[in-house]
C-alpha cells in the first residue's frame, strides 16, 4: 500500500510539474495554416503588417465600411488564426464598422511566439496603428474581444480611452479559469499566466457590453456574470445561446440587434 501511495504521489507530482512548465501550450493554440480570406465572403480588405514596440511583425486585415460609424479593433480567441473569424467580420460589416483584425505573435502569418507580455504589446501596436497611421479618433474605436481576446481588449481599454468595450465569452482570470477546469490541481498556485480581466475592468472608463452563454462548456457562465458586476456604468449584459465557440451565431438576430442598440446608444455620431 505504501509503495502504491508513493507511486501515485510521484505521478501526481510529475503531472503538476508538467502543467506548470507547459501551461503556455495549454492556453495558446495557434494555427499557422492560412485559410479563407474576407474576399471569399464578399468583403473588401487590405493586408497589413504592423510592427510592435519590440520589433515583431504582425499580420492583419483592415476591412473598410461604406460611411463607417466607427472602427472595431477585433481581438480573437486563443485558437486558430484570423482566417477562422469570417462570420464575425460579416456581422461587424453589416453594423457599419471598419474592422481591424490581426493575429497575435505566433499565430497565422505573424512572427514570434505568444506570451502574456507579448500579446499586450501586440494590442498596443494594433491600437497605435489605427490612431497614428489610419488617423482614427479614439472616440470612434470599438474594442471587441472574444475569450482570451476579451482579456486583451479589457487591458487595452484600461490603458487607452476607446468609445466602447465589448467582452464576449470572457474569463475572470486565467488562474480562476484553471481552477474551474482542473479542480484536482492547485491551479491557482501553478498559474504563471494571469490575464486578470476583472482587474482591468476596474480601470475602464467607457461603456461596456458583456456577452456570455449559460451553456458555455469552456468558460463557465459565472465568469461573464462576475465581469458584468465588475464593469463600470453604463453597461449591458447579453445572454448568448449555444456553446463557447458558436454562441454568437446561435443567438442569431438578437446578437446583432443587441450590438446595434448598444452602439447606437454609446458610439458618438460621426
Amino acid at each position: 500500500m505504501l509503495t502504491l501511495l508513493l507511486v501515485l504521489a510521484g505521478l501526481y507530482a510529475t503531472l503538476v510539474a508538467a502543467v506548470y512548465l507547459g501551461q503556455s501550450s495549454l492556453l495558446y493554440l495557434p494555427s499557422r495554416t492560412p485559410g479563407a480570406t474576407p474576399a471569399q465572403v464578399g468583403l473588401e480588405y487590405e493586408e497589413l503588417r504592423i510592427t510592435t514596440g519590440d520589433g515583431v511583425r504582425l499580420h492583419g486585415w483592415y476591412l473598410p465600411a461604406t460611411r463607417a460609424r466607427g472602427t472595431l479593433l477585433f481581438f480573437h480567441g486563443n485558437a486558430g488564426n484570423i482566417s477562422h473569424r469570417l462570420d464575425s467580420l460579416r456581422i461587424f460589416h453589416e453594423l457599419g464598422l471598419n474592422v481591424l483584425l490581426f493575429d497575435y505573435r505566433g499565430y497565422g502569418e505573424s512572427e514570434g511566439r505568444p506570451d502574456e507580455v507579448g500579446t499586450y504589446r501586440d494590442a498596443e501596436a494594433a491600437w497605435d496603428y489605427l490612431v497614428t497611421q489610419r488617423g482614427e479618433s479614439p472616440r470612434r474605436i470599438v474594442l471587441f474581444g472574444r475569450s482570451l481576446g476579451a482579456s486583451l481588449a479589457a487591458w487595452l481599454a484600461a490603458q487607452r480611452e476607446p468609445a466602447v468595450l465589448v467582452l464576449e465569452s470572457a474569463f475572470v482570470s486565467v488562474p480562476e479559469l484553471a481552477a474551474d477546469l482542473y479542480p484536482w490541481l492547485p491551479a491557482r498556485w501553478l498559474a504563471r499566466l494571469h490575464y486578470t480581466t476583472r482587474d482591468y475592468l476596474a480601470q475602464v472608463r467607457c461603456p461596456v457590453l458583456v456577452a456570455h452563454s449559460p451553456r458555455d462548456e469552456i468558460i463557465p457562465y459565472r465568469h461573464g456574470q462576475e465581469l458584468y458586476r465588475a464593469a463600470p456604468e453604463p453597461k449591458q449584459f447579453l445572454a448568448l445561446e449555444g456553446d463557447h465557440n458558436s454562441g454568437f451565431l446561435q443567438t442569431g438576430e438578437h446578437y446583432r440587434e443587441t450590438l446595434e442598440f448598444f452602439l447606437d446608444r454609446h458610439l458618438p455620431a460621426s
